[in-house]
């Protein structure tokens, strides 16, 4: 079975990590007296033997980019750019940027490419279709929670919590921690509009050259704008909001809205949770954790076997994990009660930075994140620093 790039590359980051650790152990060795020339020579083998196997998963991994680059350099040789419709909306993309950045008006023709131009009206400063639906619904973003959550783009959106319902009015039972909260909160969610901006720095160049890099700089720094903003907000814990995971309760007993299961150590804490979900949230749960926590649960769990790195995690933790760097706590539940809405259109502007010189493609959204049931998640914290 052939291994695709994501494999590989998790692969490689484990055996890095258990290179590390078996090298740091053949460097005590040498200082240490009690150490034999036979086990020094042992750890010499094991250490040469991951080296070999990291270099052989990085030149694999080399391999596949470098094909992948020069069958797209292939597919760019042979097109005439400019007749397909993907060839198009990159230059009325490149166009409406360098409007903007020019400071004139963004023409219907323009529009009509990106979207609805006659809906749009001429002159004003919403952000085409075309434009807002690769922003939100680009998989490559760098939010990890895409894919997981609901993505919505949606004006004054109010939807029920659970989407379903039937003729008997106990199908809930009234016991369960969904009931309660269904009681405690009501059975419907409402969004509301928080408005940020996300601010891309073009230079002269960039804004001189090609049509396809102009859009990819614009696109990959509104990408990463909206991302980072999506995670901050829901993963954010030295000030949360409703918006966030980690947002305080003030009863007694949980420190959190959403409940946590404490154990003396990250997996046992992980794995509780995974237990305590309620069956409709579990049959789809996913963990997510930073990356660091979860190579200090695999250090602990492999004592020395180094074939542990380079298993799957969820076949590790019975769920699959995303990796995510603000997710001081591991979140542990059903995503798709995470929902993402951009309320209104996108506005876009210009500005300058009067410091630098440089100007700024300046986007303006409006984004709220709603736990529908905190029921559907847990949190897993540990009693000491020990993972």
């Amino acid at each position: 079975m052939e291994m695709n790039r994501f494999k590989l590359q998790q692969m490689e980051e484990g055996v890095k990590a258990q290179l590390k650790t078996e090298s740091d152990k053949l460097t005590n060795m040498y200082v240490d007296v009690k150490t034999t020339a036979q086990e020094r020579k042992e750890q010499e083998t094991t250490v040469r033997d991951l080296e070999e196997r990291f270099e052989g998963i990085k030149n694999k991994i080399k391999e596949m980019d470098e094909k992948e680059a020069q069958k797209i350099a292939a597919q760019n040789k042979n097109k005439n750019f400019g007749n397909n419709e993907k060839d198009k909306k990159i230059k009325a993309k490149a166009e409406l940027i360098r409007n903007v950045m020019a400071g004139k008006e963004v023409t219907k023709e323009i529009k009509n490419v990106l979207g609805d131009g006659e809906a749009l009206g001429g002159g004003n400063k919403m952000l085409p279709v075309t434009m807002t639906n690769e922003l939100l619904y680009e998989p490559l973003a760098k939010n990890p929670l895409r894919g997981i959550s609901t993505m919505t783009n949606i004006t004054n959106l109010e939807i029920p919590k659970i989407t379903f319902s039937l003729d008997d009015d106990d199908y809930l039972d009234s016991d369960t921690a969904s009931a309660k909260e269904l009681k405690a909160d009501g059975a419907n969610v409402s969004f509301s509009r928080n408005k940020f901006k996300v601010f891309c720095d073009i230079t002269e160049t960039i804004l001189k050259g090609t049509e396809t890099n102009l859009v990819q700089v614009v696109d990959a720094g509104l990408q990463s704008g909206l991302a980072k903003k999506e995670k901050k907000v829901a993963f954010e814990i030295s000030n949360p909001t409703e918006a966030s995971f980690y947002k305080k309760s003030t009863e007694s007993g949980n420190p959190f809205l959403i409940k946590a299961i404490e154990e003396d150590t990250m997996f046992e804490s992980i794995i509780s949770c995974l237990a305590d979900l309620e069956d409709d949230y579990s049959e789809n749960a996913s963990i997510v954790m930073r990356k660091i926590d979860y190579f200090k649960i695999i250090k602990n769990l492999a004592n020395g076997n180094s074939s542990l790195y380079t298993t799957q995690p969820e076949l590790v933790l019975g769920a699959p994990v995303i990796f995510c760097d603000l997710a001081t706590i591991p979140v542990v539940g059903d995503f798709r009660y995470s929902h993402f809405n951009y309320d209104l259109e996108m506005y876009y502007d210009r500005d300058k930075n009067v410091k630098t010189g440089i100007e700024s493609f300046v986007l303006t959204a409006y984004l709220d994140h709603k736990i529908k049931m905190k029921s559907a998640f847990r949190l897993a914290t540990v009693k000491s620093n020990t993972p």
